[in-house]
């Protein structure tokens, strides 16, 4: 689901009880450096999840005041570790602002996180931690940063949140979601901001949009530009005429039942329970490029987990995920990407091509539970889900967030945010 706009981790475990060793390199073998984006730095840090409380699914977006977001993770070690975490105010752009910590926290920007659980008699053992994070005094933009001991510099994950505090309404004229000219690929987006009780001097300037579609920062669209702006109505219309700044309608996500390791669930072909971790293996997938539209509900390229046959995490296991996709060789790269990953495309989640097979492979440890993925494909000039196709019809979730930057404090504040669906069920 690209958006056209204007202007696995692979861990290879010999035996059961082989530990995961820390490292002060990321997961790609270089010194660490702090990236305002949702990535974990470590190998042996899986499964992020932050999240509003009462569903893992929830983004993570929260209005001012409130503290219920919940960040989870595991860390394949079965060795406890201290962990702490700070939090960093970024402007729209998700670059990181001039504010110091006094200016948007109330309390000392150091969080230990004390709250875990040893797996218990799993294959691969981990220790699961959880955190709620703390409030802050400004709406706006946030990365939360996990790091080890007193070492700033030593990061193990950062995740991005957003806090917002309504200050505008949107008025939606008409089908605020609907099909593009070109009606068997787009979604566009319609709707109006009204800042009637803000006295904002440029609208142009000093407000900025930014839509995402589904939780992902990979294809969203930044910095939308307004197309009216109606000073005495304090009013602000984004319409999308041009269908080359529409949202691709994509398509509904692949899916697969991990919830048991006794039988299989849908889309898992079989379990090879000989290999400890556990390796199973996903139904042999094809392209749908030239497949007509097919309804079905997902998860919208998320991911939930669950143990079926303990009823309690502790005893969840991780499974390497062997995902087989049958094609002949095509320009680019191939990925496995969704929540699950961030949708982040490197070497962890890289298919490679087994010409016996003549399709493309790829193994990721995955913990029990449901996933969404898609086969994602990078290359200059090619389309990114050429793999998938793209339909209008297809059930997405939309996000909408307004900022505003007033002369004090100098920092992006985020006045208004709306979530709604495309094609809802």
């Amino acid at each position: 689901m690209r958006i056209l706009y204007f202007p696995i981790l692979l861990i290879f475990l010999a035996t059961a009880c082989t530990p995961i060793t820390q490292s002060s390199l990321n997961s790609e073998g270089n010194p660490k450096t702090l990236q305002l984006i949702d990535r974990a730095y470590e190998p042996q840090i899986k499964t992020v999840q932050l999240y509003a409380s009462g569903n893992t699914l929830n983004p993570a977006v929260t209005t001012l005041g409130q503290a219920n977001l919940i960040l989870e993770f595991d860390d394949l070690r079965n060795q406890n570790d201290s962990y702490y975490a700070k939090v960093i105010h970024c402007n729209h752009n998700w670059t990181e602002s001039t504010l110091q910590d006094l200016d948007y926290m109330t309390m000392y920007n150091e969080f230990p996180i004390n709250s875990y659980e040893f797996s218990v008699d799993t294959h691969v053992p981990y220790i699961h931690y959880k955190f709620t994070l703390p409030t802050v005094k400004l709406p706006g933009n946030y990365v939360l940063a996990v790091y080890r001991g007193s070492n700033k510099d030593d990061i193990i994950l950062t995740r991005r949140f957003m806090v917002f505090d309504t200050q505008v309404s949107f008025t939606q004229n008409g089908n605020l979601i609907g099909p593009g000219r070109i009606a068997d690929l787009n979604q566009q987006i319609n709707f109006t901001v009204n800042y009637k009780n803000l006295n904002i001097l440029n609208p142009l300037t000093d407000v900025h949009v930014n839509i995402r579609q589904n939780q992902r920062w990979d294809n969203q669209a930044s910095n939308v530009k307004p197309s009216f702006v109606r000073d005495i109505e304090k009013e602000i219309e984004y319409r999308f005429f041009d269908d080359a700044l529409m949202f691709k309608g994509g398509n509904e996500f692949r899916f697969f039942d991990l919830r048991s390791l006794n039988y299989p669930g849908r889309n898992v072909d079989h379990m090879d329970k000989k290999v400890k971790p556990f390796k199973a293996y996903i139904q042999k997938d094809k392209s749908r490029e030239d497949e007509a539209y097919a309804q079905y509900n997902d998860l919208n390229g998320g991911f939930t987990l669950d143990n079926y046959d303990y009823r309690d995490m502790a005893y969840a296991n991780y499974v390497e995920v062997n995902f087989t996709l049958a094609s002949s060789p095509i320009k680019g790269d191939v990925y496995v990407a969704g929540a699950f990953n961030y949708w982040n495309l490197n070497q962890e989640n890289k298919m490679h091509y087994d010409t016996a097979q003549n399709s493309y492979v790829a193994d990721i440890l995955l913990k029990q539970g449901w996933y969404d993925y898609q086969y994602i494909v990078k290359a200059p000039g090619v389309n990114p889900y050429k793999l998938e196709g793209s339909h209008f019809e297809t059930e997405n979730q939309y996000e909408i967030f307004v900022y505003y930057r007033p002369f004090q404090p100098q920092a992006d504040l985020l006045i208004g945010y709306l979530r709604l669906e495309a094609n809802p069920r």
